[in-house]
């Protein structure tokens, strides 16, 4: 192989497999990395899916036949959400899961997420090294036997019921959604669940289609929202509901159009999860924005816990500490009794049944937040140095009565406001929060304010 030479595939970042098709990945890496999984966790029964790219078909064709010649049993769920692969990794006892994506990534790139037994991601940091350098060596334990591939579609059956047993299905008050699946792999699972639940739908670019005639799917981007809040509003529609690709990450839009910012999502989502627990439970949330979900999750008599953004941190410490559910602003909601790991059809489901047992729409729930803690959203900004911008807002902080910490980047807490400034894992830029207590016009202002500093 050409690129045997190398110490390392630029195609392997920290928490994945993700980069240009073919040049930087294609089928005969695809089919060494397969090898590489099989070789690394000793596995004899390994789960794959993919998404709807162009180029996934042929690349879990090549992962699969990698896998096989290490004698592995391959269970193939076909067409899928990354999320159906953390399903249905532990629902089949497999010894590891691969789900073929690139998620929100442009249409020429794709990639693969990487689980062990229980849905446990696969980082840098638990064993994607270690596979890189067996792909890099060809240093693989070939099978005694040739294995074998199994078809498994009907776990998608299995893993609806699962979904649906978040809710009471009788307390839903009948609604009418946009739903827009942005092109990508939700709209096979929204069709089963349209069958089970008493909800009229508006199907915005339904069906999965690998060329992204929309564009490709991701509703953080400003420009990617419009049609579905469009489509609320001429709708009548009580709630807007899109996805990425891989539908992993769910967004929603109140009743007038409006954008839920992800923050106050992850508040929605503890205090149904936390509703009826009389056992205190432990809550997980990312450090930039954190007040409203510590409130939220304190006056119940819960535990809010603080730790990295990013999944796998976010996925070991749930575990670590047993939490219920874990938020992150991004649009990943993590849950306990779905293997500690992240869906974006879960959420929806239960901020429907939040706003029929309050009877509530989505931007009456929404508006108390909203008013206590305003937020600025993220900021991003590309600096030359981040870590000598970073220095310089501690040191003007140095001598406040401010508390300081240091969790993922760094956060300032005073009386009044509070932000979080941190770096990009893989670009020169610094990322920006800001809330405050109940004060809109003080919040803009510390924006303002931090902005002059980082731009310098």
């Amino acid at each position: 192989m050409q690129n045997s030479k190398k110490s390392r595939l630029s195609c392997f970042k920290a928490y994945d497999v993700r980069g240009r098709v073919p040049d930087e990945l294609n089928e005969d890496l695809a089919f060494k990395i397969g090898q590489a999984f099989a070789t690394f966790l000793n596995a004899r029964r390994v789960l794959v899916g993919y998404d709807i790219r162009l180029s996934s078909k042929d690349l879990v064709s090549a992962l699969s036949q990698g896998l096989t010649t290490c004698g592995v049993e391959v269970l193939d769920i076909g067409l899928c959400g990354t999320e159906e692969v953390y399903y249905a990794t532990g629902a089949l006892d497999a010894d590891g899961g691969i789900m073929v994506t690139a998620s929100h990534n442009p249409a020429e790139y794709n990639g693969m997420k990487f689980v062990r037994r229980e849905a446990r991601p696969i980082s840098s940091d638990t064993g994607l090294v270690e596979i890189q350098k067996m792909v890099l060596d060809d240093s693989f334990v070939k099978g005694t036997a040739s294995g074998s591939i199994h078809n498994q579609e009907n776990i998608r059956g299995r893993y609806v019921e699962h979904i649906l047993s978040y809710i009471d299905l009788d307390s839903l008050q009948p609604i009418r959604a946009v739903v827009n699946a942005g092109n990508g792999c939700a709209g096979p699972v929204i069709d089963l669940l349209e069958k089970r639940l008493p909800i009229t739908l508006i199907k915005l670019q339904h069906e999965p289609d690998g060329s992204f005639p929309h564009g490709v799917p991701n509703p953080l981007l400003p420009g990617n929202r419009e049609n579905t809040a469009r489509a609320v509003i001429q709708e009548k529609a009580d709630i807007g509901i899109a996805w990425d690709g891989d539908f992993d990450r769910c967004f929603l839009f109140d009743e007038r159009g409006a954008f839920v910012e992800g923050y106050y999502l992850v508040g929605l989502l503890a205090q149904s999860m936390l509703r009826g627990r009389s056992k205190p439970q432990k809550i997980i949330h990312d450090p930039r924005l954190i007040w409203n979900t510590r409130e939220i999750v304190s006056r119940e008599g819960h535990v809010p816990v603080m730790t990295r953004t990013g999944h796998a941190f976010i996925k070991d410490r749930m575990r670590a500490v047993d939490a219920l559910y874990g938020g992150e602003m991004s649009g990943h909601h993590y849950f306990r009794d779905f293997n500690y790991c992240d869906s974006g059809m879960i959420p929806w489901l239960l901020v429907w049944q939040l706003m029929s047992r309050t009877k509530m729409t989505l931007s009456e729930m929404l508006a108390e937040p909203m008013k206590r803690f305003p937020v600025s959203g993220e900021i991003n900004r590309v600096v030359d140095d981040p870590d000598l911008v970073l220095a310089r807002i501690e040191n003007l902080y140095s001598d406040t009565p401010c508390e300081k910490d240091f969790t993922d980047g760094l956060s300032i807490s005073c009386n009044t406001y509070r932000f979080n400034v941190r770096k990009s894992n893989t670009e020169p830029l610094l990322r920006l929060n800001v809330e405050s207590r109940g004060d809109h016009a003080l919040m803009e202002a510390k924006t303002e304010e931090l902005l002059q500093l980082i731009e310098g």
